[in-house]
């Protein structure tokens, strides 16, 4: 199946530039983006995709077997930059999409050749020594209440994950994003994302990589962050002045200087 199809794959931007693909998390798709491209789009070539089970990308695509792993979304990527031939790509990845990225860097060196990991988590899970947020009772709560309704669960979750009750339209916005993915899919996103543990893939990093955490977010606690930039031998972790779990929609203009900062910094 053509890869633009499969994926929506979206190519905007400067052809010359150096190219930034940015990925969106679970329940989202590539319209999360919206208030990057714009920061990007005169320097870089910027990639925009769907995962399978996501947003516009292909349902036909979608097999439980594939993504009940982070690999399988990881191929997503892979196949992504195989198709457009990227070099030396910036992999923006949100939320699980962070994880996603290490595992893809891993998997093709020469395509990708830095990270931008926004609000990233290796594990939502506490284990002795390690505070990611939840606790196991919790993530089984959490997906028995995913998988019973869908549509209830989003209602209720997305305002929390978003953070900034004082603008609900944000919270709006993610359960709307959430209630239009395909719940079966949804699903398998869910566990895949919430059973995950990619501590040990952190290890495998060996590119220019920026961290951002945001001084509250409910989904992934500031002790994530500090993780994450221990675990990344020369990473740089930024907190950004947004609350919630989505900066690049609550803070876009902190956000995207972050990032337009780092890119700066790699030419």
């Amino acid at each position: 199946m053509d890869i633009d199809r499969r994926n929506n794959v979206t190519v905007t931007g400067n052809p010359q530039g150096p190219t930034v693909v940015l990925a969106h998390g679970f329940g989202c798709d590539q319209n999360m983006w919206r208030l990057t491209v714009p920061a990007l789009v005169e320097d870089y070539r910027v990639v925009l995709f769907d995962y399978v089970g996501s947003g516009r990308a292909e349902p036909s695509a979608f097999s439980e077997d594939r993504y009940a792993s982070l690999d399988g979304y990881a191929r997503d990527v892979v196949e992504v930059c195989e198709a457009l031939d990227l070099r030396d790509a910036v992999f923006v990845g949100h939320s699980v999409s962070a994880m996603i990225g290490v595992l893809a860097a891993d998997m093709v060196p020469e395509r990708i050749g830095a990270l931008v990991m926004v609000a990233p988590s290796p594990r939502y899970i506490d284990d002795e020594g390690y505070r990611g947020g939840f606790t196991a009772p919790d993530i089984d709560e959490l997906l028995a209440s995913l998988e019973s309704n869908y549509l209830g669960w989003s209602a209720a979750m997305a305002p929390v994950i978003m953070g900034n009750a004082e603008r609900p339209e944000l919270g709006e916005e993610l359960t709307n994003s959430f209630c239009a993915t395909d719940p079966d899919m949804a699903r398998v996103f869910a566990r895949t994302t919430f059973l995950s543990d990619s501590r040990d893939d952190l290890k495998s990093v060996r590119v220019p990589t920026l961290v951002l955490e945001c001084t509250q977010d409910a989904i992934a606690p500031r002790e994530v962050g500090a993780f994450v930039h221990q675990a990344i031998p020369g990473s740089t972790l930024i907190t950004l002045d947004a609350t919630g779990h989505c900066p690049h929609l609550s803070a876009p203009e902190a956000t995207n200087e972050a990032i337009t900062d780092f890119l700066a910094g790699l030419h």
